[in-house]
């Protein structure tokens, strides 16, 4: 199953296709007199590091761009829209029993240097991570068996076993040049100043407050309509929001409070926002807290927290409450189970109905005012990352709805990397935790990492062997009726049974200008996730974008 779930891409609908044909075709170029460059601020990250490697262990592999604007994979498949972009492949198929997957390549694509892309080149790439598996760091060759060239315009990907919706990593790993990375060795260890990659952009400029990326003239899609992309550094929100409000951003990733006050009404005519949701925002259990397996436990704390209050008054109104589901809505209303009631789907508000469950499980309120059962108070620590302010916000107001109902809760704030080691570490130190939930192009990807006994997020430490046989017969099948069996079957488990709440949707933060370029992901066409730093979703935009005449 999945090792690690570092994600890339998205949608199984297409996955369970037994044959995928070129997806969304990129567009034919518009030009404008003088196309002026974009500026993007995915994020404010500080001073930028002189490297664009794309093994680097960074998501965005070295800096934002080089996974997308200079190295590609064979496809992205969108988790917003559901979209699947054909890159370097253009289709592929499936055979022998789900065992062995089939890409055809594009013919025309060729690296940055002029040489010509060829199945040599994926085959090498692969190569390297089973050589090297601290870049394997998707636990490709723990599915693998073998990688081999059929041609030069195709490549055979045979499984150990059937693995359908893994085949997401294979499609979704970006290729490097052979005849650059044979003689480098370890590809992780490679500091990349001059990078050669299939992508729409080549690295133009670079110091550490600023680096620019100009089009591709020879881009196998067509001349990018975008002749610079800009990256300007900066140290923080605050002054990243005030660049984007003054109107030196034309592109950004940031949250913002009050957006509409501090952005949108400075220049309503180009400045816009949208925030679809990317996740869902879980708050944890540890169940291995003998108070906290118990269900009567979990039920009382998700009907005591006002969801409303924490999409409102943490999130500003950017995001809405998630259903029990743990479905990502509407992203996978497809595969909402329709026999289920939306009132049941539904997270309620009702302190009064939380005290009666906790009372019917045995606990009385002790002097403290707080429920305890054979000597021991319904008392926890809650964790949040430092300086997350919604999350920190969310952490008080959850804070005071169980206190309501005569539970305690001690809030702790860590440092990101304290946090990450007490939720993601072998021994899970902490009672409950607000935090993500790593999604995919189908709930599988969310149920199986939170769910599964092996999965990559499982910090609830759930260990099922009715939802690991779940979600082992969606692995092996192909066929997206049985898979939409199995997802109902996991959607009952998650509302029967909380193993985690879910909170809110986590908003992929979006703002845009379009005084200089049009054919941003609007609400209204959500064809794409917008965010600046999803990898190799940005280069596609770019290469939809129009230069305003």
């Amino acid at each position: 199953m999945v090792k690690k779930m570092t994600w890339r891409v998205a949608t199984l609908a297409s996955l369970a296709a037994s044959t995928l044909a070129a997806g969304a075709a990129l567009p034919t170029v518009a030009s404008a007199a003088n196309p002026q460059p974009l500026v993007v601020v995915p994020s404010p990250n500080g001073n930028f590091q002189y490297n664009f490697n794309p093994f680097t262990a960074s998501n965005n592999g070295g800096n934002y761009g080089t996974l997308g604007l200079i190295y590609e994979p064979l496809f992205y498949l969108d988790n917003v829209s559901g979209k699947t972009f054909s890159l370097l492949g253009t289709k592929y198929t499936w055979s022998n029993g789900n065992k062995t997957l089939t890409v055809q390549l594009r013919s025309n694509a060729k690296w940055s240097d002029g040489q010509p892309f060829t199945s040599d080149d994926v085959v090498f790439t692969f190569q390297e991570l089973k050589k090297y598996p601290a870049a394997d760091t998707a636990g490709i060759w723990t599915q693998l068996a073998s990688v081999t060239a059929k041609g030069k315009n195709a490549v055979v990907f045979q499984f150990k076993t059937a693995n359908v919706p893994f085949a997401a990593y294979v499609l979704s790993q970006f290729i490097v040049p052979k005849h650059i990375w044979s003689k480098l060795g370890d590809p992780t260890k490679v500091t990349v100043t001059k990078p050669v990659g299939t992508g729409p952009y080549t690295l133009g400029s670079f110091t550490p407050q600023d680096y620019k990326y100009n089009a591709n003239p020879n881009y196998w899609g067509g001349k990018p309509p975008v002749p610079v992309v800009d990256f300007p550094a900066y140290s923080g929100n605050d002054a990243g929001n005030m660049a984007l409000a003054m109107g030196k951003v034309d592109w950004d990733g940031m949250f913002i409070p009050q957006i509409d006050k501090l952005f949108v009404s400075r220049d309503p005519k180009h400045n816009h926002y949208f925030f679809p949701p990317g996740n869902v925002i879980m708050l944890y259990t540890n169940l291995k807290n003998p108070l906290l397996s118990q269900l009567p436990v979990r039920q009382a704390i998700s009907l005591a927290i006002d969801r409303n209050a924490l999409a409102n008054k943490a999130e500003y109104g950017y995001t809405k409450p998630a259903s029990l589901t743990g479905l990502v809505l509407p992203n996978n209303a497809a595969w909402l189970d329709p026999s289920l009631p939306k009132s049941k789907t539904q997270p309620q508000y009702n302190p009064q109905q939380a005290e009666k469950i906790l009372q019917q499980a045995g606990f009385k309120k002790n002097a403290q005012g707080i429920y305890e059962k054979n000597g021991k108070p319904l008392s926890f620590t809650l964790k949040v990352v430092a300086g997350w302010t919604d999350w920190d916000t969310c952490a008080q107001l959850i804070q005071q709805d169980l206190k309501k109902i005569g539970i305690q809760v001690t809030v702790q704030e860590q440092q990101l990397g304290a946090y990450n080691s007490d939720l993601g570490g072998a021994k899970k130190n902490y009672d409950l935790a607000i935090s993500w939930t790593n999604t995919g192009p189908t709930p599988y990807f969310l149920y199986y990492n939170m769910l599964d006994t092996h999965g990559n997020y499982n910090v609830e430490q759930l260990s099922s062997k009715e939802v690991d046989a779940i979600l082992a017969d969606f692995s092996q099948t192909s066929s997206e009726a049985q898979q939409k069996k199995d997802i109902y079957k996991l959607e009952r488990f998650m509302m029967d049974n909380l193993p985690s709440i879910p909170l809110f949707y986590g908003p992929v933060w979006f703002e845009y200008r379009d005084a200089k370029y049009t054919g941003f992901p609007t609400p209204q066409n959500p064809w794409i996730n917008p965010a600046p730093w999803q990898n190799y979703a940005q280069a596609i935009v770019l290469m939809h974008l129009k230069p305003v005449q």
